[in-house]
């Protein structure tokens, strides 16, 4: 095999894409090829997810994206100049290049946006090492140019392209998918390669899988513009060919040009980016000359079991330095020492902070440093539980803020650690099964009233599937099965259903890196938040440090009830004794009454009737998928103890 796809849009060109990753790495495999790229529009989401599929089925990732290129320079941003933009498609051969794909797309991003996110040539000189050019489809710069009937425009432009990135690392890209002025463009593309002493290079520009996946390419279309597929106006593909091809059919193409195929695998060989998952990429706390953050934490732990401890008995100093030497030897100490200013600066400016939750409550290290105010020798939490030295993986302690001063703790981290050092964490909205035939039927053209009733027979479960829905309601394969219109809706629905539609930012993650953020990742603005193009879980597999920073409104509820009631009240030291409130969660009176307000919630706590703060924990344990199947067990053995 000689052929490889090198210019393919996954679901994470957003609204743009068919192509699922897995089902495009699927694809190659079945096709017999070797390896293929990725080259989203603009943007890297999918590049890490991408590149670990392609490596569990045997297929060679290379990773790529097609930026969008200024017209002038990319901080030019004025609407009869600068509102239009070419394509350029950049794959990165190695890890220098790799990373300076990332700054270009970054950039594109934080300095360059303007309808898209683009660079300029300027950005691509300085950031060209590593990288391999292709002159991208219709839309790229040369072929524009070209169809403007400016020649000699077109020739000096691929000149300029030769001086960024090399004679041997920029092709100028042949396509072929039955359009006119691709043949004008091809011919005069080889024209120019043959003055120049360039190589051409064939590709698919991929949107979809299968050829008959055509139809959901222009629904994915028409939901991102707004349009009906009955809009003859609306923003459409001239073409069906735009599939994931065999090299039997591109040879077929390109039968007159042969190089152009041969010349897929010459770049293939090239590219060679490999993603390390085990190295962790922390920032250092920052401490005076000579001071060293073990023994710092160590002196701030032993102060802080003092004030939280009368006569801490030998057990419990056994514990804590038992804790403080694995925190050291796995190199966590200055990620406790962040989190511990963190929460130090919060209180010292009066922002309510939450008691801690989840297996961070188990350190004794985080209690003596105020992190949380649960005692976890009182109540027999386990440190293992939340760091364990036999199973490498980051430390993950969620803390909580009034939700109307969360941004203040942000901002300190922000000017504390500097602002290319932190960044908010992307993630993406989907189409659900409601949400999808919902979008699909609008347009398809389908009345409003004739849509709605299909989508209220989906259950009301946001996490439900339509092949889920179909097992639960029987009348939707009843309807599918007798109207043609209602099995088209569906089974369009069911081909874009949880793919991404569109990007926004994390409610709580932020990311801290010792080098700037960008080093690491690339960036997305998101108005005037600058975040991760790469979802929490993948920072994490990268070795970066995710911290959760949630707004909860609970703590804001607390605070103005306290100073509305004019009592002198310490939230932080009330009792768990008191016989009224848990009278009240017994009768299921707990609106406003954080994670015991659910309907679910107050029928089982008016079953379990509570008597104490451990029944509590154990209700709020058991209440999630897998335990809550043992709740009348659980219910019947504490009630019936006898």
């Amino acid at each position: 095999m000689s052929f490889v796809h090198l210019h393919v849009h996954s679901e994470y060109s957003l609204l743009d894409g068919v192509c699922r990753i897995t089902s495009l790495v699927d694809k190659a495999k079945e096709l017999g090829m070797s390896a293929v790229a990725l080259t989203d529009h603009g943007v890297m989401y999918g590049v890490v997810d991408f590149y670990k599929y392609a490596k569990s089925q045997g297929i060679k990732p290379i990773i790529g994206c097609e930026v969008y290129t200024a017209p002038r320079a990319l901080t030019d941003k004025t609407p009869d100049r600068d509102a239009s933009y070419g394509h350029l498609v950049l794959l990165a051969k190695n890890e220098v290049g790799y990373k300076n794909l990332i700054k270009l797309v970054s950039v594109a991003f934080t300095d360059g946006y303007y309808y898209k996110p683009r660079v300029d040539m300027n950005l691509l000189k300085k950031h060209s090492e590593g990288i391999i050019a292709l002159s991208a489809c219709l839309s790229g710069d040369i072929p524009k140019l070209i169809l403007n009937n400016d020649f000699d425009g077109a020739v000096e432009k691929a000149k300029e392209y030769v001086d960024i990135f090399g004679k041997e690392d920029f092709y100028l890209e042949l396509q072929e998918h039955n359009i006119p002025e691709q043949k004008t463009v091809n011919i005069k593309l080889i024209q120019i390669s043959k003055m120049l002493g360039l190589k051409v290079v064939a590709t698919n520009d991929v949107h979809y899988i299968e050829k008959e996946d055509n139809h959901v390419q222009d629904v994915l279309v028409c939901i991102q513009t707004g349009t009906t597929l009955n809009d003859e106006s609306r923003m459409k593909f001239n073409s069906t060919e735009m599939y994931f091809k065999s090299e039997e059919e591109m040879l077929e193409n390109f039968r007159s040009i042969p190089e152009a195929i041969t010349n897929t695998q010459e770049i293939a060989d090239k590219c060679n980016v490999d993603f390390c998952f085990t190295n962790r990429f922390l920032p250092r706390f920052a401490l005076e000359d000579g001071v060293n953050s073990a023994e710092y934490l160590n002196k701030l732990c032993f102060d802080g079991l003092k004030n939280r401890y009368e006569n801490p008995d030998g057990e419990i100093v056994k514990r804590l330095e038992y804790e403080l030497n694995v925190i050291n030897t796995m190199g966590f100490t200055d990620y406790f020492l962040i989190v511990w200013d963190v929460i130090k600066f919060a209180r010292d400016n009066d922002i309510p902070v939450g008691p801690g939750r989840g297996s961070a409550a188990g350190s004794l290290v985080s209690y003596c440093l105020k992190i949380t105010d649960v005692d976890p020798i009182k109540y027999s939490l386990i440190f293992e539980r939340f760091l364990n030295s036999e199973r490498i993986s980051m430390p993950d302690i969620d803390m909580d803020f009034c939700y109307e001063r969360r941004q203040e703790v942000i901002d300190y981290v922000t000017n504390k650690y500097g602002e290319d050092h932190v960044a908010q964490i992307i993630t993406f909205g989907t189409m659900a099964a409601k949400a999808a035939i919902r979008d699909v039927g609008r347009v398809m053209g389908m009345s409003y009233s004739a849509v709605d009733s299909i989508a209220k027979l989906i259950p009301k479960n946001p996490k439900i599937t339509l092949k889920e829905a179909f097992e639960k309601n029987k009348q939707l394969p009843e309807l599918y099965n007798g109207d043609a219109e209602v099995r088209k809706l569906i089974d369009t629905s069911n081909a874009v259903e949880g793919k991404p539609r569109h990007a926004s930012t994390h409610a709580a993650g932020v990311v801290i890196t010792d080098k700037p953020v960008s080093e690491y990742v690339p960036l997305y603005r998101n108005g005037d938040i600058i975040s991760t193009q790469f979802t929490m879980t993948t920072l994490e597999e990268l070795g970066l440090l995710k911290m959760d920073f949630l707004g909860l409104r609970t703590l804001t509820v607390i605070r103005d009830a306290i100073k509305l009631s004019g009592c002198d009240i310490d939230i932080e030291n009330i009792t768990f004794d008191d016989e009224e409130v848990y009278k009240m969660i017994g009768n299921g009176d707990t609106d406003g009454v954080f994670q015991l307000e659910s309907g679910g919630m107050k029928k089982f706590m008016r079953e379990l009737k509570p008597h104490s703060i451990e029944d509590i924990t154990a209700g709020i344990s058991l209440y999630r998928p897998g335990p809550m199947d043992s709740i009348p067990t659980y219910i019947e053995n504490k009630n019936n103890k006898d």
